[in-house]
């Protein structure tokens, strides 16, 4: 019996392309959708993917991407009208009768969030959750291990080791555990319809934590800085990062301080549960990132990392609150915290139950 196909989104990312070479270990025929030629969609073709390049926010282009595909992951895309794509995607897996959708969405989602980002994601939650005959499932995750090692450049040849969420603990998550949740879902989704799944890593970590293990794995000292926010977004503006994902992830290091992603202990086993294999340790991602070409003890990057180091204070700022403005975004009327939500606790509690709820409880949508 063949085994279906399945479409993967964002299929040259971080998640994505892990995904992808998970599914093709397994044997299933798998359609990437990338949105032009280059070496990284070369690089699938000769795996034996099947790449397609589609517009994510032109409905038609969906339509055809998603012809003769029986499952798909959909990696929500990271744009100011992330909504848009979304109800493209909707509308063409509706045409395709997909047998089943598994979606990546976040810890937060919920849709009086002040950060745009994170409304746009529960909407698509609601979307995908509406589409007749298919299984829908989510991958809630909390903080990425990605995020705090982004500056493993610094500690590694400085030294140093910046921290924006003061004494706030989270359980990070790799990619690679987060792409075997969600080939798993994908192998076997009619077991899982309905329901969202909350991958995290084994253990609560503080900054100061996360220094301390970097140390070990860089085999010296680090000073821990901590960073306030204005000062990271010299950064962010020096490293050309989308202010969009700033604009957000301001909300997200006062919900970590506040505590969210340590609510009902922060920590769970979906990783083991669906994989079979725990979680991977902060220190085993980190030995990764030791391993990259940026973070190689060499002269060149030293010399870059001092240069980038030294500039920061130059850099102009993202002002978040003006360029939000500009920006148009809808606001809600009252927008909360995830952590100052009931509803969201509560939500969030019934799916850290053992077996996890429904992804999907009736619930009141505040004016």
């Amino acid at each position: 019996m063949a085994l279906p196909k399945i479409l993967v989104t964002g299929a040259t990312g971080k998640t994505g392309q892990a995904v992808v070479d998970l599914l093709l270990d397994k044997g299933f025929p798998v359609r990437a959708l990338v949105r032009a030629r280059d070496a990284r969609s070369a690089a699938l073709d000769r795996r034996g993917v099947e790449t397609v390049i589609a517009d994510i926010f032109d409905a038609n282009q969906m339509a055809d991407a998603l012809r003769s595909v029986q499952r798909a992951y959909y990696l929500p895309v990271f744009h100011t009208h992330m909504i848009q794509a979304s109800a493209a995607f909707a509308i063409a897996a509706r045409e395709a009768k997909l047998e089943a959708v598994v979606q990546m969405s976040q810890w937060l989602s919920q849709p009086s969030h002040p950060a745009t980002m994170t409304r746009q994601t529960w909407l698509t939650d609601q979307l995908f959750a509406a589409l007749p005959d298919t299984a829908h499932i989510i991958v809630n995750p909390g903080m990425f291990a990605d995020n705090f090692l982004r500056v493993f450049d610094f500690a590694a040849l400085l030294g140093i080791f910046p921290v924006l969420t003061g004494a706030g603990r989270a359980a990070p998550v790799s990619n690679e555990d987060m792409a075997r949740v969600v080939a798993a879902l994908l192998m076997k989704p009619d077991r899982h319809a309905g329901m969202r799944y909350r991958p995290t890593g084994p253990e609560l970590l503080s900054g100061r934590d996360m220094a301390g293990i970097v140390a070990k794995v860089v085999e010296h000292r680090l000073v821990t800085l901590n960073l306030p926010f204005w000062m990271f977004c010299k950064v962010a503006r020096q490293q050309r990062i989308d202010p969009l994902e700033i604009s957000g992830f301001r909300y997200y290091v006062e919900e970590m301080k506040r505590g969210t992603f340590a609510l009902d202990g922060g920590v769970t086993d979906v990783v083991a549960e669906l994989t079979g294999r725990p979680a991977e340790s902060f220190e085993t991602t980190a030995l990764r990132y030791a391993a990259t070409p940026f973070a190689r003890q060499t002269l060149g990057n030293r010399m870059k990392a001092f240069l980038k180091f030294n500039l920061t204070p130059i850099y102009r700022g993202y002002d978040l609150d003006r360029w939000d403005r500009m920006k148009g975004f809808p606001a809600p009327s009252n927008p909360t915290l995830s952590i100052d939500d009931a509803d969201w606790r509560a939500e969030h509690s019934a799916q850290n139950q053992s077996p996890p709820q429904p992804a999907f409880a009736p619930r009141a949508v505040r004016a």
